[in-house]
């Protein structure tokens, strides 16, 4: 695309691994981690924090009888996993 040619909707031009034909709508993303992997309880209730702040669907509790996947994504240690579900 050129510079004379308007992106859709007024995106910016491509850049990086960012595309505006990629663009989607949908609720806020957050993201926690330690730089060096370290694991945390400190982690997990930023987590927590973060989440009850998202303005979206899951956090602002627009319907309270269903739930839209609202959570977080945690590493679970297999042998962990395997001992607690025998």
């Amino acid at each position: 695309m050129s510079s004379s040619q308007k992106s859709p909707f007024g995106w910016p031009e491509p850049q990086g691994l960012w595309h505006p034909s990629r663009e989607k709508d949908a609720c806020g993303v957050g993201f926690i981690a330690h730089l060096k992997g370290r694991r945390s309880h400190d982690i997990v209730l930023k987590t927590l924090t973060m989440n009850e702040h998202m303005d979206h669907r899951g956090a602002s509790g627009s319907d309270p009888a269903t739930g839209d996947g609202a959570g977080m994504l945690i590493q679970m240690p297999d042998k962990f996993l395997r001992r607690e579900m025998a």
